[in-house]
């Protein structure tokens, strides 16, 4: 018996003008947690896609699954092999319960007629759920529960299929620390159970937590595989982007102009409190807290998406009534969320159609109809000043990387040329290389006049990039540092002082998330 459980190699895949993967290695051990790591655009998702049978590999490559040549040419194929893929957005039904959720596809050979055996159902749910120690109620809709129970439960499903290889794809963007301690523990669990892992994240700290090995793809191709003793996060980083990045913490005082930007007493029954704060010109202003915290819930009522209860904001001097999204936007007020393919993109729309999504209206002829001359010109002089790749306005968005989806929610937004961009979570899934290219993107903005808050979980990012610091706590602002007087040890004392009374009113606060769409 091979003590691979996956074994590809010399994998490519073409698509028409790209070369996505080229001779592409990746081994995976029986009972193992193997990172697979690299680049947005360094062809991860081709590869899962490929191991999933949704994209066929070129010619020529091997593809062996328990030691077997693996006949996989769609997602069913691979799920009857014992393959389980858990996506970063949760493929989850959310009008159905729990106990649903985990039995559906189950019966995909069943004949139309036969009815489903509820009572197997349920026990196999349970079953499934007792595995992962889980508790939740079965007959629960899914669109009820959180986050984490969510990818609790696609875990719960991959177990009821018996899967020997689960891939997990970002399974900790969404999580606050104490639910990303708790998916560890049911990693390890599954892996003293034989079943192998396949865990992708941008996260590196996490990588050397949970990952046995590591498998680094760069540009499409193979680099190499390390084992997590044999390499440090500094090594690593050079091999994902082929130079050295530093993530240097901001150590110089901002040239710091008038009050641009400030907000009033403002509070919203179970999700933030009595919140006061300015922005002034030539800062950028970061809003960091748990999450939970209240910090998303804060921003979209800024932007009217969440209306306050009660407070007042002012902008340039002059004082705004925001009742709506389209409020905040005809005065100058653009928000980036942080789940940006499903409230920031129109996924199968171009690249240039989203782009100039907010301005449509101005750009129509005497005819009422769409220039799309002008329409094209703009987007070409965004692509280029923030450096789209590939820079072709007609490519679909969901085609491109998470930074440069994440470059083309931003020229959208400049294209309304906002007065004030509040922006969540902006490097969250996005490569380290990437990551410096939108911080240094949003310090031209500042520079070019135009305030910038940004809410953002990663400490890190909090003290290279910004400023002035706002730290909340159960939908309170607890604390306000300067940059350099800062550390992440003082902000974590700070986003942890739960202090018992400090609420925000009779419910509690919530996740943090919204589905509402921007």
């Amino acid at each position: 018996m091979s003590d691979y459980i996956l074994e590809m190699e010399h994998i490519s895949k073409t698509f028409p003008g790209v070369k996505a993967l080229d001779n592409v290695e990746l081994k995976v051990k029986r009972g193992e947690v193997h990172a697979l790591i690299g680049e947005n655009g360094a062809g991860k998702s081709t590869l899962i896609k490929v191991l999933a049978g949704i994209h066929d590999a070129d010619a020529g490559g091997k593809y062996l699954f328990e030691g077997e040549e693996a006949d996989i040419h769609q997602p069913l194929d691979a799920t009857l092999k014992g393959i389980s893929i858990i996506y970063q957005d949760l493929s989850l039904f959310p009008n159905l319960s729990v106990a649903e959720n985990i039995y559906i596809g189950r019966d995909s050979n069943k004949k139309p007629w036969k009815k489903i055996n509820w009572k197997s159902m349920k026990d196999l749910a349970e079953k499934a759920m007792n595995e992962l120690d889980m508790d939740i109620d079965l007959n629960k809709k899914v669109e009820l529960l959180s986050i984490a129970q969510q990818q609790m439960i696609e875990i719960a499903r991959a177990l009821a299929f018996d899967s020997k290889l689960i891939v997990m794809d970002e399974p900790t963007s969404s999580l606050s620390s104490g639910e990303v301690e708790k998916l560890y523990k049911v990693i390890d669990t599954l892996k003293e159970r034989g079943i192998s892992v396949i865990f992708i994240s941008h996260k590196l700290k996490e990588l050397f937590r949970v990952s046995d090995r590591l498998t680094v793809l760069r540009d499409g191709q193979y680099v190499g595989t390390y084992g997590v003793n044999e390499i440090n996060e500094q090594e690593l980083i050079k091999l994902m982007v082929g130079r050295e990045v530093v993530y240097e913490r901001n150590t110089e005082k901002a040239d710091i102009g008038e009050k641009m930007f400030e907000v009033n007493n403002f509070s919203k029954e179970g999700n933030f409190k009595d919140i006061n704060f300015s922005l002034h010109k030539g800062e950028i202003l970061a809003i960091t807290g748990l999450v939970g915290s209240g910090r998303t819930e804060l921003a979209q009522s800024i932007f009217g998406v969440n209306k306050a209860d009660q407070g007042t904001i002012r902008l340039n001097g002059e004082d705004l009534t925001i009742s709506s999204a389209e409020d905040a936007v005809k005065n100058g007020i653009a928000y980036i969320p942080e789940a940006r393919q499903v409230q920031g993109l129109v996924l199968g729309q171009s690249v240039v159609n989203n782009m100039t999504l907010p301005v449509i209206d101005t750009l129509r002829n005497k005819f009422k109809l769409i220039d799309h001359n002008i329409e094209k010109n703009l987007t070409n002089q965004y692509i280029k000043s923030l450096d789209v790749r590939p820079s072709m306005p007609d490519m679909p968005a969901d085609k491109l990387s998470g930074g440069n989806q994440q470059k083309v929610v931003i020229g959208k937004w400049l294209s309304a040329q906002p007065k004030l961009l509040i922006i969540d979570e902006p490097t969250n899934g996005i490569d380290i290389g990437a990551k410096t290219e939108i911080h240094k993107l949003l310090r031209r903005m500042v520079n070019e006049g135009i305030g910038v808050i940004m809410i953002s979980s990663e400490l890190p990012e909090v003290l290279s990039v910004s400023d002035r610091i706002l730290v909340m706590s159960r939908g309170r602002i607890e604390g306000e540092m300067n940059t350099i007087d800062a550390d992440q040890e003082k902000i974590m004392n700070i986003a942890l002082d739960t202090e018992g009374e400090k609420d925000v009113g009779n419910s509690e606060v919530s996740d943090g998330k919204s589905h509402q769409e921007v």
